[in-house]
């Protein structure tokens, strides 16, 4: 598609200060696309989990050294699937020494991720892609949408920072928030995009910055504060409580409701645990396998 068309359409998705996310429809959520599926947080992975039907593309973003927000979960090259640009592989114990922060795009773009086998998804299917830059990901995202006439996705960004990376592999919080912000806003999805983390200080700069955007609190599974802890700590109301599956209780499902905060919960693999948290009332589920969520009979 031609630059000018391609910005034609995108102008043409208007721009709310609402989230547009239904608040009664099932949020299948495909993570880092499709990670049981397609090499992790790669363009093939998301358009993939658009044929599976997701409704939200959920992905991890870091930055580069030349402050480019790009698709990552690892702050650095996993030595479990990347390769070098000359295909060759890295040791576990020398892969912190390739920090993305500390590497400029263009050269992120040279290490392919995707084909490596990588022994914990099987199923993953072997190519040759690199990391994205989070504008790149969303042009073809949304082109791809479009041409197969399907609804535009929704974004679940989480912003992969802690305290101790500060400065090291990632830049401050307010700076991080900043660049992924402003992608977001350029390429007019802030409507469609929740920003998750587990580092509240990113969700609590977004609050002051930018409150009209959807919040997602990200919770571990050896959390012991519970929501209502959890959630003062954090200050204010998000509009998504994101616990890993294994938090996930009846109680917990009203406590968000009652809240008027909806639930979805991270990694949910089994189709039996899909169906056993849906009937439960969760809002939606964060998956490596799209395919496997049962289809409403």
């Amino acid at each position: 598609m031609h630059r000018k068309a391609r910005a034609v359409a995108i102008s043409a998705i208007m721009l709310s200060q609402l989230p547009t996310h239904s608040q009664t429809a099932f949020d299948l959520q495909g993570h880092r696309g499709c990670r049981g599926l397609m090499p992790e947080n790669t363009i093939p992975a998301m358009i993939r989990a658009l044929q599976l039907g997701v409704s939200t593309l959920e992905m991890d973003v870091v930055i580069s050294r030349d402050s480019q927000v790009v698709v990552s979960h690892d702050p650095y090259m996993n030595a479990e699937f990347c390769l070098r640009p000359d295909g060759s592989p890295i040791e576990r114990l020398e892969e912190r020494e390739f920090r993305l922060y500390g590497m400029d795009y263009a050269e992120i773009a040279r290490w392919d991720v995707g084909s490596k086998p990588y022994a914990k998804y099987p199923e993953q299917r072997r190519m040759a892609t690199h990391k994205p830059r989070l504008e790149d990901l969303i042009d073809s995202v949304e082109q791809y949408a479009r041409t197969a006439g399907l609804p535009p996705p929704h974004y679940n960004i989480e912003t992969k920072c802690r305290p101790a990376g500060d400065g090291v592999l990632h830049p401050d919080p307010g700076s991080f928030l900043r660049l992924l912000i402003q992608v977001v806003i350029r390429k007019k999805i802030n409507s469609r995009t929740t920003i998750q983390s587990f580092d509240i200080r990113t969700l609590q700069i977004m609050h002051e910055t930018h409150p009209h955007m959807q919040a997602s609190l990200l919770v571990e599974a050896s959390d012991k504060a519970g929501m209502e802890g959890r959630l003062a700590e954090l200050g204010f109301t998000p509009a998504v409580f994101s616990p890993a599956w294994q938090l996930v209780t009846p109680e917990l499902v009203k406590a968000c409701h009652d809240r008027g905060v909806r639930i979805i919960p991270w990694t949910v693999n089994e189709s039996s645990e899909m169906e056993r948290l849906r009937s439960m009332g969760v809002d939606g589920l964060i998956t490596d396998y799209p395919d496997r969520f049962p289809r409403v009979k």
